[in-house]
């Protein structure tokens, strides 16, 4: 296509060269004649002009040759006379020549050869009176007539020389205009045809040169191409429609084990194939020159006596000089496939040595091979297996799953995926299988290798993982939803209890009292939702877990249904855990409730607790076990169970199988936040129609030492007129706050974030006595106020409060300095302790 448009180019180029140059003839020849006919045109002019000068100067001749005459006499000078007129004459014929193409210069002439008539008409009258004797007074007045007749024609002549002038100058200049125009427009179409001669001649040079590249690309690939050729492992060849080789590659060639592609070339092909396989390669070979493709496996035997298995794809290639197909054949060595097939069979017995299940199944499913690595997976012996269909014996039944590796193993050779099998035992696992297809000697399908591996507890430990994850996720949800809530139910709470204090009408009371209770469910709720997210403040002491068992169990006696019998297994030496009880006690309630929702019709609820010791040796079930000591507390029910689908989702919040309004969906995950927050785990044991156990594992204290609470100190909650900043972004908050202190004898100052509290603090250093601060806040929030109001004062006193801190986080603010910590919402009464116990200094 690139060649085609640079030879029209060229030839563009040439025809517009060609048409410039007969433009420039064209354009010359006009020129030429315009300057041929301007210089005719100045030599007639100049002709007249030279004519009429002659005319008029032998006119005078004539009249001087008269005079003489007449004075003299002399015949001389009437013969010069007679002369002149005779070439007057002359010159006169030849101007009406010259102006015969002219009317106007015909009417002058004529005019003009009247005048030269009458002239010489009057010199003639005066030769003849000069003849007669006495004629001088008639002379004198002819004199006159012919002085005259000279003024006319002299007059005419010049006028006429004038005209004739004035013409012949417009002609040079019109000429010398034409032939500067004349030299222009040569010049112009010379540059022109210097710019298509040099553009000619680049086009010619670029083509010549594109040619040369073309030329050396077309070597150059085509030694490119030779190379890609020999690199390929594979050989290839090109074989004529006679059956002869046309060409080989450097491997083809290694292949036959021959020193030179010469030694091949020309000479039949299937001469080196082993003597069974040559009908079917002839056949190939004909069908491949009627244009089809093929592929064959078959054996060769190079010249050195070397046997080798060959795969070879072939394909037609058209041959231009007689349209007939050639074979193109792509062969590649399959000896080492072969013979790893043949191992494959021959070492079948080895592996029964092997761990995981190995077996042979044919084409029907039927299995042919059983290793002992399946007889320990599926607990089906040798004997049982061998002749059963893989539908019967491990699946309960078939699925699209299955077909498909089916396809798959038989299209591509081999698959590799997950499996839901069954043991004999009707124990559901998941395997990890990979396919193999084995083929028989000529290559037809004969049977599949499969090689499974169970992975069933690393699916569960995945999806524990998953369950964590999105557990963790919602949770920060959680979180922040707590955040909010807290700031909302921290102004009501103190509000309703300021209120209480306010009213003493009975109605109001009672009012202000529902408000309250329920503020506090706001609260608990709030703290729940804490505790699933971020694991909430608590305050740790030991715990006697036999102790808690014992009071659910009394409850579950004196509340459950008597058709449900609760059994408890408590060892005396039960070890003691380091936690919060109240929480621990709603972990077992949760639990027990859920075991007797579970159980509408009656049934059995047994609670037991053990010692127990994880170490490196035990399988991990669950990805928050640690080596360590642990108590481990079983409660389990024989109701109804739960299918997958709601054990993969029970911990996240708000999830419930239960009716609405009969559950909040946050008993579970307030479970597992609260032992999550102990450092410890759970496990689940669930199936539909079985019953479901819960399995607890808190870490235990090995040597513990029993420790009394430091008993209370009762004091006066009203303050003295102490002055307290208070920090807040919640106005609400703010506002409550200094009411509720104001009411108990403080005096109160507010800001709204961390900068306003510095400005404060730095105008009433010496007043502030307390600083109740925010640790979350928009601007600047509570640590860095912290560390600034410290800058100011090394011994400010701050009380700390959030709604969302976790356990660690409260550790680390009270590193920082901080006299106390309150977590939102909190009573009157636990902000007044507060206070006191730091103003007090305690």
């Amino acid at each position: 296509m690139m060649k085609l448009f640079r030879i029209q180019k060229l030839a563009a180029v040439f025809l517009l060269a060609l048409a410039v140059v007969f433009a420039n003839a064209v354009i010359s020849y006009s020129n030429t004649i315009k300057l041929i006919e301007n210089q005719q045109a100045i030599a007639h002019s100049h002709t007249i002009i030279i004519q009429l000068e002659r005319v008029f100067s032998t006119f005078q001749n004539a009249e001087t040759a008269q005079r003489n005459y007449l004075i003299t006499t002399d015949p001389d000078c009437l013969q010069a006379y007679v002369a002149s007129q005779k070439e007057i004459n002359t010159y006169t014929q030849y101007l009406k020549n010259l102006t015969a193409d002219n009317p106007i210069k015909q009417t002058w002439f004529f005019l003009l050869e009247q005048k030269i008539t009458h002239g010489f008409s009057v010199l003639e009258e005066e030769v003849n009176l000069g003849k007669t004797p006495g004629f001088g007074n008639y002379r004198q007045a002819n004199f006159v007539l012919s002085k005259q007749a000279i003024n006319e024609i002299q007059k005419l002549i010049d006028d006429r020389l004038q005209v004739e002038q004035k013409l012949l100058q417009q002609q040079i200049n019109q000429s010398q205009v034409n032939f500067q125009r004349t030299i222009a427009m040569f010049a112009l179409i010379a540059a022109v045809d210097l710019l298509l001669v040099g553009l000619l001649y680049y086009l010619l040079r670029s083509y010549i040169n594109r040619l040369k590249q073309t030329e050396q690309a077309l070597r150059q690939s085509e030694h490119h191409l030779r190379a890609i050729i020999d690199a390929e492992p594979e050989s290839i060849k090109l074989i004529a429609k006679d059956g002869t080789l046309v060409e080989i590659n450097t491997s083809g060639v290694a292949m036959m084990e021959v020193e030179s592609a010469d030694v091949l070339i020309g000479k039949p092909i299937d001469a080196a194939i082993a003597p069974e396989y040559q009908q079917a390669f002839r056949n190939l070979h004909e069908s491949v020159c009627q244009g089809n493709k093929g592929t064959l496996e078959f054996e060769i035997v190079g010249c050195k006596g070397t046997r080798r298995w060959m795969e070879t794809h072939a394909v037609p290639l058209p041959d231009e000089t007689d349209g007939t197909f050639m074979h193109l054949a792509v062969t590649r060595d399959i000896t080492r496939r072969k013979q790893a097939e043949q191992k494959i069979r021959e070492q079948a017995a080895l592996l029964d040595v092997a761990m995981d299940a190995i077996l042979v199944q044919g084409i029907d499913r039927q299995i042919l091979f059983w290793n002992k690595g399946a007889e320990r997976l599926y607990g089906w012996k040798f004997e049982e297996a061998i002749g059963k269909k893989t539908s019967q014996l491990l699946y309960k039944e078939t699925s699209s799953q299955l077909e498909a590796a089916l396809l798959t193993v038989f299209e591509s050779g081999s698959w590799q995926g997950e499996l839901q099998q069954v043991t004999k035992a009707g124990a559901e696992i998941i395997v990890e299988s990979r396919w193999t297809l084995v083929r028989d000697d000529k290559g037809k399908p004969k049977s599949i290798l499969t090689v499974n591996t169970e992975i069933t507890q690393k699916k569960q430990l995945e999806a524990q993982l998953l369950r964590s994850q999105r557990l963790e996720s919602i949770g920060t949800l959680a979180g922040g939803i707590a955040h909010d809530l807290n700031n909302v139910l921290a102004p009501i709470l103190m509000s309703v209890q300021l209120l209480k204090m306010k009213l003493s009408d009975s109605q109001y009371q009672q009012l202000l009292e529902i408000a309250e209770n329920n503020s506090k469910r706001g609260a608990n709720l709030v703290k729940q939702l804490l505790s699933f997210a971020r694991g909430i403040e608590s305050t740790r002491t030991i715990v006697q877990i036999g102790h808690l068992i014992a009071e659910i169990e009394q409850i579950i006696t004196q509340t459950f249904p008597k058709s449900i019998t609760c059994h408890t297994q408590i060892p005396e030496n039960l070890c003691h855990v380091s936690g919060d009880p109240t929480q621990l006690h709603q972990v077992l309630m949760n639990l027990v409730v859920n075991a007797r929702d579970a159980m509408l019709n009656g049934g059995i609820l047994s609670i037991c607790a053990e010692n127990l010791v994880i170490d490196e040796h035990d399988p991990q079930t669950n990805i928050d076990a640690r080596i360590g000591a642990y108590i481990a507390i079983t409660i389990a029910d024989t109701g109804v169970g739960m299918p997958l689908e709601i054990q993969e989702r029970m911990f996240e919040p708000f999830f419930t199988t239960k009716e609405v309004g009969k559950g909040t969906g946050l008993g579970l995950s307030t479970v597992i936040g609260i032992i999550k927050n102990h450092g410890g785990f759970l496990n689940v044991f669930s199936q539909v129609g079985q019953g479901t156990q819960f399995k607890v594992f808190l870490p235990c204290l090995t040597n513990s030492k029993d420790t009394e609470p430091p008993a209370e100190q009762e004091e006066s909650l009203i303050g003295c007129g102490e002055l307290i900043l208070v920090v807040d972004d919640e106005i609400a908050i703010c506002k409550i706050t200094k009411s509720s202190l104001e009411n108990y004898n403080y005096r109160v100052l507010t800001a709204n974030d961390g900068v306003e509290a510095l400005t404060i603090y730095a105008q009433h250093q010496q007043e502030i006595n307390v600083i109740l601060l925010d640790m979350m806040m928009p601007s600047m929030d509570g640590a860095i106020a912290i560390c600034k109001l410290q800058q100011i004062n090394p011994n400010v006193k701050i009380i700390a409060t959030s709604g969302l801190l976790s356990e660690s986080k409260i550790t680390d603010v009270q590193s920082m300095g901080v006299k106390a910590f309150l977590s939102k919402p909190c009573t009157a009464n636990e902000l007044l302790q507060t206070l006191n116990e730091v103003i007090c200094g305690n």
